[in-house]
């Protein structure tokens, strides 16, 4: 259990540290676009991973719009490109956009 507690919380720090240093904050669809928005997923996309949170299935259908920029992005891509992303974005309803088409 301590294990994945501080596997939760390097990936919390690692999303910060992506947000803060890229040094770019994208605005689609009047849309901020942060990785440090997809928190909430952090224990849906850990593993072993839990389902997703209401809030997690919010912020992946209010963020898709980013993935793309995510993916270019070599500080967040880990995090969008990780295997268990299809299964959340299958459990909150929008399987049909991911990977995005970019």
């Amino acid at each position: 259990m301590k294990r994945v507690s501080f596997v939760m919380i390097l990936c919390a720090v690692a999303l910060a540290a992506v947000a803060v240093f890229s040094g770019e904050t994208r605005t689609v669809e009047a849309v901020t676009c942060s990785p440090i928005e997809l928190i909430p997923c952090l224990p849906a996309i850990s593993t072993p991973p839990k389902p997703p949170s209401a809030a997690c299935c919010r912020k992946v259908k209010e963020q898709l719009p980013c993935f793309c920029g995510y993916l270019k992005d070599p500080g967040a891509k880990p995090f969008i490109d990780n295997p268990n992303i299809p299964k959340v974005a299958s459990s909150c309803g929008v399987a049909h956009a991911y990977p995005p088409k970019c």
